[in-house]
C-alpha cells in the first residue's frame, strides 16, 4: 500500500504536463533585438475571416502590378466592416488623394501614433522586463506595456492607450483601451477613423520560415514592398530564420460592423545603417511631407504653468 501511495503521490503528477502556474513560471520568448518589415502602407491580410480596410488605388503596371499603389492611400470605404459614418470620412479622404491632396496622418503630421496604427512602422525593438515591456518604433515612437496588471477601473483616454500584458506560453498577448481621439485619429494610413471604444488585443510570437512565408505571400500581393536599400529595416528575401509575427484583432462598435484581425510579419533587417538606430525628427522640422507643406505639431497657444 505504501508504495501504491508513494506512486500516486510522487511519480505520476511529474509524469504529468505542467500546470497553469508552472507554465506562467517559465522563462517568457526571448524577442529581443531589432526586427523589421519592408511592406507598405498598410497590414497583412489574415488567412481567414474579416482584414483590414484596403486600399482602392493599385499599381497598374510592373512587377507589382494589383497590389496597393504607395503615392495614393484611398482606403476601401465600400468595405462591410465600417459603418456608414466611417466609410464616409475614406470616401472624403479618397478623392482628395486621387486629386493629388495628401491627406494629414499622425506620421506626416508629428503627432503621436495609437494602436494599431504605430504598427506600420518600418522598424521596430521591444525591451522586455519583467514589470513593463518598452516597444521602440522607428518614427520616433514609444509605448509601455505594463505586465500581469489590470486596466483601471476608470481609463483615462492617452495617445498610445492602456496596455497590459501576459505571456501565454511562447506567445506575449497585450491588451490595450483607451487610445483617444485626437484630429488625427485613425487605424491605418487610409485614415480609418476610430472611437474611444477601440479595444486591440496583440499577440507575438517567434514562427519558423514556413508560417512567415504564408503571411509574406498575402503581404506581397496586398501592399507595395520596397526595393532593397530604400528604408533600413529591410530583410534579406533568403532568410530562413525565425521571424517575430504579430496578430492583433480590433474591436470598435462605435466604427465598425464587426471585429477584425490583420498581421505584421517581421524579420532581422540585412542592415542597419552603421551608426545603428536611424534618427528621425519630425517635430523640430515642420516641412518633411511631400507636398511641402507645415505640419500640424502639437502646440499650445498659452504656457502651462
Amino acid at each position: 500500500m505504501r508504495r501504491l501511495v508513494y506512486l500516486i503521490v510522487t511519480i505520476i503528477p511529474a509524469l504529468l504536463p505542467l500546470g497553469a502556474e508552472a507554465q506562467q513560471s517559465a522563462a517568457p520568448p526571448d524577442f529581443s533585438g531589432v526586427w523589421g518589415h519592408p511592406f507598405w502602407p498598410s497590414f497583412e491580410p489574415p488567412a481567414l475571416g474579416p482584414g483590414p480596410v484596403r486600399n482602392r488605388s493599385r499599381l497598374r503596371s510592373g512587377p507589382q502590378a494589383g497590389v496597393s499603389n504607395p503615392s495614393e492611400l484611398v482606403g476601401d470605404y465600400t468595405d462591410p466592416i465600417l459603418k456608414p459614418w466611417a466609410a464616409d470620412v475614406l470616401k472624403k479622404r479618397g478623392e482628395g488623394e486621387i486629386s493629388g491632396v495628401h491627406s494629414p496622418t499622425p506620421y506626416n503630421q508629428c503627432w503621436p501614433q495609437g494602436v494599431p496604427f504605430i504598427f506600420f512602422n518600418y522598424g521596430m525593438q521591444m525591451l522586455q522586463q519583467p514589470d513593463k515591456i518598452s516597444i521602440l518604433y522607428f518614427s520616433d515612437q514609444f509605448r509601455q506595456v505594463r505586465m500581469n496588471q489590470q486596466h483601471p477601473a476608470h481609463v483615462t483616454p492617452s495617445w498610445h492607450g492602456d496596455s497590459v500584458g501576459r505571456y501565454e506560453g511562447d506567445t506575449l498577448v497585450v491588451d490595450t483601451i483607451g487610445v483617444k481621439v485626437g484630429p488625427f485619429a485613425m487605424v491605418d494610413m487610409y485614415g480609418t477613423p476610430h472611437t474611444e471604444a477601440l479595444h486591440v488585443v496583440e499577440r507575438y510570437r517567434l514562427v519558423d520560415y514556413r508560417v512567415a512565408k504564408e503571411a509574406l505571400e498575402r503581404n506581397a500581393k496586398e501592399n507595395f514592398r520596397f526595393p532593397p536599400g530604400i528604408q533600413p529595416f529591410d530583410f534579406d528575401p533568403n532568410y530562413r530564420g525565425k521571424h517575430l509575427q504579430l496578430e492583433f484583432t480590433v474591436e470598435d462598435e462605435g466604427a465598425f460592423t464587426k471585429s477584425w484581425s490583420a498581421m505584421v510579419t517581421y524579420a532581422k533587417p540585412l542592415v542597419i545603417v552603421p551608426s545603428g538606430w536611424p534618427e528621425f525628427v519630425c517635430a523640430e522640422n515642420l516641412r518633411e511631407h511631400p507636398d511641402g507643406t507645415n505640419a500640424e505639431v502639437p502646440h499650445a497657444d498659452k504656457p502651462d504653468f
